[in-house]
């Protein structure tokens, strides 16, 4: 497997439109490794994309993507589905008759798809979809499977129990992939010692080099969200080979020059943790 960051934003990318902060001037001067769209993972093998951020045409068109077998989505929230329109776009045939559609796999777990009934007309558009013959819908229940290009990918519920987690086997090698919400998470016993974790970085409640408060120490988003002295403490108990955490929001106020020094210092204090960027090539 060679998992390819294509997005490694949040809900609020890098730079964030018409702001003029420090990180998000740096970030549109200088692109990328600076600047960060919507969280979105290839991986390569499986040749399997995980959620589909708004800006996905973009981030797929300046990657190294030739194929995508599979689409899969960890959970109904905006910024992980609103740009499901890729489907049509990789899909649809629109020169021969009759059309050659390719038909893509699109992988919905079980509380996702409840979800995808409610929000956003996700469920509607996704049925258009498999109408048109441009995607097969494959719902998937709790505890079930499915295998890409000989890699098994098991989804799983984490605690807030809309959202799932997967984890790849191919080669003798696991890979654990969270796209978002680690909050009140204790990871299970199959996926520690995993060869490679991606997680998300969580809220920043205080800036990790200065020890500035950023956030209220009231402020209800840490009622839903994991911070990121909470994601270190998983990250320890994970006990991975290898561990990249992503979904880098803009509010924290961090650069990826900021984010080069934390992982120094976080190293330094044993950790072997690392920083994803967009594009971001790992092979695993």
């Amino acid at each position: 497997m060679e998992i390819e960051f294509l997005g490694t934003g949040g809900a609020i990318t890098i730079p964030r439109p018409l702001c003029h902060c420090n990180v998000c001037s740096e970030a549109r001067n200088k692109g990328v490794p600076y600047s960060r769209m919507g969280p979105s993972i290839f991986v390569h093998g499986p040749d399997l994309l995980i959620d589909t951020p708004e800006d996905i045409y973009n981030q797929i068109n300046r990657s190294t993507v030739d194929d995508v077998k599979g689409i899969l989505y960890s959970h109904w929230h905006p910024d992980h589905v609103m740009g499901r329109r890729i489907i049509e776009s990789l899909s649809a045939d629109w020169i021969n008759h009759p059309p050659q559609h390719k038909k893509i796999d699109v992988y919905i777990p079980e509380q996702v798809d409840i979800d995808f009934k409610t929000f956003l007309g996700s469920s509607d558009h996704l049925n258009f979809f498999e109408s048109q013959d441009f995607a097969k819908l494959n719902r998937l229940t709790d505890g079930e499977s499915f295998t890409l290009n000989d890699t098994k990918v098991f989804p799983f519920r984490l605690a807030e129990d809309y959202v799932y987690a997967f984890l790849m086997e191919s080669d003798h090698k696991k890979v654990l992939i969270a796209m978002d919400e680690l909050n009140n998470w204790v990871p299970p016993k199959e996926v520690l010692g995993v060869d490679l974790a991606i997680l998300p970085v969580g809220i920043f409640e205080f800036h990790p080099l200065s020890g500035e408060r950023i956030l209220p120490e009231d402020h209800p988003v840490f009622q839903e969200e994991a911070t990121f002295n909470q994601t270190m403490e998983i990250v320890k108990d994970l006990e991975a080979k290898r561990v990249i955490l992503t979904h880098i929001e803009e509010p924290n106020g961090l650069g990826f020059d900021d984010f080069k020094e934390l992982e120094n210092k976080v190293k330094r204090s044993g950790l072997n943790i690392e920083f994803a960027y967009d594009t971001q090539m790992v092979k695993v």
